[in-house]
């Protein structure tokens, strides 16, 4: 297992890829986000993205499967977060596109029963053009000095 103190500034790493495809974009949009652009691509294509494009809210949720995966894979003793500093949207998100995360660990600050990995989490499509950029405190545990020493 790996925790707070494991993990070092500047740590990164890549998660992914994870395939978004037509019929979950419309799923999605249609329990979520009905917005024209998300439902019809005969509308998408009229509007400002050029087609049919997944909501911002559905790439946030594939980020954190790209996350959880990660922190699952890595061993990392996550508690969870306390919410998002800052996300952009910067590119529209297209059935068939790949997405990948960089994670990368900003900086860290110890509280008294856990510390927070502040980490910036860039999402790519296939094509390695940033379409959604995020910044969260991730909440990891500490192991104890005592059961350091104990093991």
């Amino acid at each position: 297992m790996q925790y707070w103190q494991d993990i070092p500034i500047g740590q990164r790493y890549r998660a992914g890829p994870i395939t978004l495809l037509k019929k979950d974009i419309l799923e999605f949009a249609a329990e979520f986000d009905p917005q024209p652009f998300h439902l019809s691509s005969e509308a998408a294509d009229e509007s400002i993205f050029g087609g049919l494009c997944a909501s911002g809210w559905q790439v946030c949720a594939l980020m954190m499967r790209l996350l959880a995966d990660t922190l699952n894979q890595e061993k990392i003793m996550a508690l969870g977060s306390p919410g998002v500093e800052q996300l952009r949207w910067l590119k529209p998100v297209f059935a068939d596109d790949q997405l990948y995360a960089d994670i990368t660990v900003d900086s860290k600050i110890k509280h008294q029963e856990y510390g927070d990995l502040l980490c910036n989490i860039s999402v790519y499509n296939q094509d390695e053009k940033c379409v959604m950029n995020l910044s969260s405190p991730i909440m990891v545990a500490y192991q104890d000095q005592d059961e350091v020493h104990n093991d």
